[in-house]
């Protein structure tokens, strides 16, 4: 064989690996393949790169327009262990955050940024093996505006923190496809299957799903739930909640009926369960001081680490511009309490650290969300 034909076949055989690898990452065909491969002069960062974006715009079909208030039909119950296909096919922690360098700096004119969190870097799992740490954040999936791009933001802030539980709320159903196809290294449990509802991200490698129910809230106005699900780490059992409590000033009884479930579910787990919540509770300090407060043995994690000023707000119309209101509200709505275990080791679990995260812009000018996420750490 000639020395043209030598180098003809192996860059036939390059070119057919390459192909098989796209597939085997996209889930797609060969066709498509050798199209994204050839388009991107046979690079396969770049090629992977085109045709997520392009399978993204496909994903978030939903028009850009202003969020509208709207209440969602009666959530259906959600077949807990549906099987991820072939849409699961690339691992998104690899990623660098997607915020923009010329915007880097939060635009809270009081300059009270937070302390960077004690991010994970690559081989720190080990060296942090008894922390637990989770993010739990209102994504506003309902506001339709820059939604790919956010919903990028999010998966990289995913990629930098590598959180082991996830909270999320007021996602949507294209935003959980998103999700799926770029965190696979979670599983991701629905709160719902239509309108907009709560959703939680367990880290594979290190928290094993036992089972998870959602619980209706008897007299809510806005089809609002609790998701529960029953997991372990480190061979311990935790029980891990998420919701997102009625909205509005004026949902105040409502929204009191709702922390009560969740306090009484926390209060009632198994001695030697670990219970953490997290969530979207629109509450105000004085409706917490109304139904007597915090029980015994629960604690909220941000008053236990001393109130640090610079994680109160959650919602905060000063510093976040996502929302043109013509008003400044600032507000702790965002919370996240922990009830340690009675006995065994996971009674020894405190907090360790909290921090805002979402507080760079994106690219497009606009944050992740129009909340910021809480991160937190816990030492077993």
């Amino acid at each position: 064989m000639s020395n043209i034909s030598k180098s003809v076949s192996t860059l036939e055989e390059t070119r057919t690996g390459l192909c098989d690898e796209f597939v085997s990452v996209t889930g797609s065909d060969s066709a498509v393949a050798q199209c994204y491969l050839a388009e991107n002069d046979w690079e396969m960062e770049r090629a992977l790169n085109s045709f997520f974006e392009a399978d993204m715009e496909a994903v978030f079909t939903v028009e850009d327009s202003p969020k509208k208030d709207i209440s969602p039909p009666k959530v259906k119950r959600q077949k807990l262990d549906k099987p991820q296909g072939k849409m699961d096919c690339i691992d998104l922690t690899t990623e660098e955050p997607a915020c923009s360098s010329s915007s880097a700096k939060s635009t809270n004119s009081s300059k009270s940024v937070e302390p960077k969190a004690k991010v994970k870097t690559p081989g720190s799992e080990e060296q942090d093996g008894g922390k637990l740490s989770l993010i739990s954040w209102n994504v506003d999936g309902l506001d339709t505006v820059n939604l790919g791009e956010r919903a990028r933001g999010l998966c990289s802030y995913l990629a930098l923190y590598t959180p082991d539980v996830v909270f999320l709320q007021e996602l949507i159903e294209p935003y959980v496809q998103y999700l799926k196809k770029r965190a696979v290294s979670y599983t991701i449990i629905e709160g719902g299957e239509v309108g907009y509802f709560t959703g939680l991200m367990l880290k594979k490698s290190r928290v094993k799903l036992l089972n998870s129910d959602i619980i209706s809230y008897p007299t809510t106005q806005m089809m609002r739930n609790l998701l529960v699900a029953q997991v372990t780490f480190r061979d311990q059992e935790l029980c891990v909640m998420t919701s997102h409590f009625e909205s509005c000033k004026g949902q105040a009884e409502e929204r009191m009926k709702q922390l009560s479930v969740v306090l009484k579910r926390m209060r009632e787990a198994p001695t030697n369960v670990t219970v953490l919540f997290g969530g979207d509770t629109n509450l105000r300090d004085a409706e917490v001081t109304k139904v007597g407060g915090l029980p015994g043995g629960v604690c909220d994690v941000w008053e236990q680490l001393g109130k640090q000023e610079h994680c109160r707000y959650t919602w905060d119309t000063k510093a976040n511009s996502n929302k043109s209101v013509p008003y400044v509200s600032r507000c702790r709505f965002d919370r996240v309490y922990l009830r340690p275990a009675k006995e065994g080791p996971g009674s020894r679990m405190t907090p360790d650290h909290m921090a805002l995260v979402g507080l760079e812009k994106l690219d497009c000018g606009r944050y992740t969300s129009d909340h910021w996420g809480i991160y937190c750490s816990f030492i077993l």
